[in-house]
């Protein structure tokens, strides 16, 4: 069966369709590839799927066989706190460290923004945010801002963990968004305040502990409908 570019959660993946270039949706999910060469099979809900305009149907072989894997972790709907886990970056080892992640049901849906903030000494503060009804890239910035919110302006740097390319390119490289242009010029006046910020890409749902932390407490949000901000640091 074909393959063809699309977009999940604002990343760009292979999604699997059927001969005449439709969805091929099995129990409201679609079979989708990060990459290529990867064998990790994921299934996503055809809500949080967009294909690429004008892509094109690539042929089964385009994608290397592989085994299914989870998105997410279906277990503990409640969120406990999490064990320290050393970070991926830690800067000069003055830096404030933060994982962000957003999540939507349905895109646009119901949607929450999850944030863990580690300070210099280690000290680890967790939150989510309901958001109401909104898209996921929405949340995804909507988490770098909380973050950045939280952190003292005298900061020396502050590192930013997203597995958004969207948040990446429309605050770092230029990108002219569509959509969500105040959100995004509140993000820009924000970094502004201080004085290094610079941002870290990790791949979503590969088991990066503290990205893993913050997509779940961002479902967290979306669960309860509830908010619990970052606790002071």
């Amino acid at each position: 069966m074909p393959w063809v570019e699309a977009s999940f959660r604002g990343q760009k993946v292979m999604a699997r369709t059927k001969d005449d270039g439709a969805f091929d949706v099995r129990e409201g999910r679609v079979e989708i590839r990060y990459r290529p060469s990867d064998a990790r099979a994921y299934r996503a809900s055809l809500g949080n799927l967009t294909r690429i305009p004008g892509a094109e149907l690539l042929p089964d072989d385009a994608c290397v066989s592989g085994a299914y894997v989870p998105l997410r972790t279906p277990s503990a709907p409640s969120i406990k706190a999490a064990a320290p886990v050393v970070p991926a970056a830690t800067g000069d080892g003055r830096a404030w460290i933060a994982y962000t992640d957003g999540a939507c049901s349905g895109n646009p849906g119901p949607a929450g923004a999850g944030i863990v903030l580690i300070n210099p000494d280690g000290k680890m503060s967790e939150s989510f945010e309901s958001l109401g009804e909104g898209t996921n890239n929405v949340a995804e910035l909507t988490a770098i801002l909380r973050a950045l919110e939280a952190v003292p302006k005298t900061a020396s740097e502050v590192i930013i963990h997203t597995d958004s390319q969207y948040a990446i390119g429309v605050l770092t490289k230029g990108w002219r968004p569509k959509a969500n242009q105040q959100l995004i010029a509140d993000i820009k006046r924000t970094l502004g305040e201080h004085k290094n910020v610079r941002f870290v890409y990790v791949p979503g749902h590969a088991g990066v502990p503290l990205n893993e932390r913050a997509d779940q407490l961002a479902r967290e949000a979306i669960r309860t409908g509830s908010t619990r901000r970052l606790a002071p640091l």
